[in-house]
């Protein structure tokens, strides 16, 4: 890949790339870890709502106060020290090559990249509900500038965007791809009352732990997954299950029999789907080598032809697991190491001017089902909470139906009952016209799928 030797070469010349960091969390203190080791990158600067808490993520990631902070941006360039600031966009104007927003906010984040977009800053995305929001258009506002519009390293869908990407160039056909959770049917309803009993935990070793209920529950109920595989759909080309994620339980070595079409014996509609595989049986059972953290990407040989001939006895010689036809072979990794790979992403943006996965056509939408029977007055709270729950439907299916996006499902009233388990829909709800609204009407307006036609958002 060469990047770490670009990156030598940056700092031999005296002019790393210079990054901002917008939000301190744990994706984003995972990469202040491995940033501060990073020949060739400068951190010029870190924003947080709280200033405490950015500071508090620094010094428990190994930076020293005393000696690497600078008080403003100018002397940050000058001494290659590092900014702490409470203001975002004082951040993206400071003379910077990349900007990561890891604030977890869809409507931040979609204000950081088009802030970003306007003063000339490359973009990486670690906030993925923006992504699936409004992706595709803040990716061809980024284009149309020159600049990199990109998923972030370390988390799961630029992984499998990689993967996917690496058959097509070496000339195979991708079936399925995705990652790995664990799942069974009903987690849909778990509520963060419910969900740390799924975790084998009580609540109070989760609140020892920092742990945040809603969050996990976000993971636990499939809205994340269906979250992320819509991102993975809209940068790869693969579609979304007809009817929604179906979790099927899947080890490693059973990829290339389970993740096939039917008729070829698995548990696909068709092929070419992105699609999560848990690591638990239906009965609660351990799946054997599960995929828990990790990716996966399921491809063929090809037709009946003397050359799938030849490439199915090569998966046999190089001991590759296969179906029972030596057809459908897969690969794997086992884990993701999340922000500590983010710096990946920085590098390729700055230094190759590429995404590490970026959407190209709006695919895959995910879209808010009611939890419960909701009344009229309710208030929505959005991912992982007690109302809705996310799923992954076709682009074409979530706009014929007016469906909400899961991404706007937060802090809304409702106007009118939906029953549990069905769509609510813009309809439903009472929705101001905010800056995030605009933007998510204007990219359905622009990247509505031709087979919905003339599709024009209310």
């Amino acid at each position: 890949m060469n990047l770490a030797r670009l990156l030598r070469k940056r700092a031999e010349e005296g002019r790393p790339v210079r990054v901002g960091l917008i939000g301190a969390g744990k994706f984003g203190s995972m990469f202040l870890a491995q940033a501060r080791t990073t020949v060739g990158l400068h951190l010029l600067g870190v924003a947080d709502l709280s200033g405490a808490r950015a500071r508090a993520a620094l010094e428990r990631t190994g930076w020293d106060l005393s000696s690497q902070i600078a008080k403003d941006f100018s002397s940050a360039l000058k001494t290659g020290r590092t900014v702490v600031t409470e203001d975002a966009m004082a951040l993206i104007a400071a003379d910077l090559d990349v900007i990561i927003d890891a604030t977890g906010s869809p409507a931040a984040a979609i204000r950081h990249a088009l802030a970003a977009v306007e003063h000339g800053r490359h973009i990486v995305l670690v906030t993925v509900e923006a992504d699936v929001l409004a992706g595709p258009l803040l990716a061809e506002r980024a284009r149309k500038a020159g600049l990199v519009y990109s998923m972030a390293y370390g988390d799961q869908p630029a992984l499998v965007c990689e993967m996917v990407d690496w058959a097509g160039a070496a000339g195979f056909r991708v079936v399925a791809a995705g990652k790995g959770t664990k799942y069974l049917p009903g987690y849909e309803r778990s509520t963060p009352d419910t969900v740390w009993e799924h975790y084998g935990m009580t609540a109070e070793a989760a609140a020892a732990g920092g742990m945040n209920a809603q969050m996990f529950n976000s993971f636990l109920d499939g809205t994340k997954s269906a979250i992320e595989m819509a991102a993975i759909s809209n940068a790869t080309g693969l579609k979304a299950p007809r009817d929604g994620l179906a979790f099927p339980p899947c080890g490693a070595e059973d990829l290339a029999r389970v993740l096939i079409p039917r008729a070829a014996g698995g548990v696909l509609q068709e092929s070419g789907l992105v699609e999560v595989i848990s690591c638990i049986e239906r009965d609660g059972k351990p799946v054997a080598r599960d995929l828990r953290w990790g990716v996966y990407v399921v491809f063929e040989a090809g037709s009946e032809d003397a050359r799938a001939a030849y490439t199915r006895r090569c998966f046999s010689e190089y001991g590759m697991a296969t179906d029972a036809s030596g057809r459908y072979c897969a690969l794997y990794r086992p884990y993701h190491l999340i922000g500590l790979e983010l710096g990946i992403s920085v590098a390729a943006a700055a230094l190759r001017n590429e995404p590490t996965g970026t959407p190209d056509a709006f695919r895959s939408d995910v879209v808010a089902i009611a939890k419960k029977a909701l009344k009229a007055g309710d208030m929505l709270d959005g991912e992982g909470g007690y109302t809705v729950w996310g799923k992954l439907l076709r682009a074409e299916d979530s706009l014929a139906r007016r469906a909400l996006p899961i991404g706007l499902a937060h802090k809304v009233k409702l106007l009118k009952p939906v029953a549990a388990g069905a769509v609510v829909g813009w309809d439903d709800v009472a929705i101001a016209e905010d800056e995030t609204v605009r933007v998510r009407r204007e990219m359905e307006r622009t990247f509505a799928p031709k087979s919905v036609g003339n599709f024009a958002a209310a």
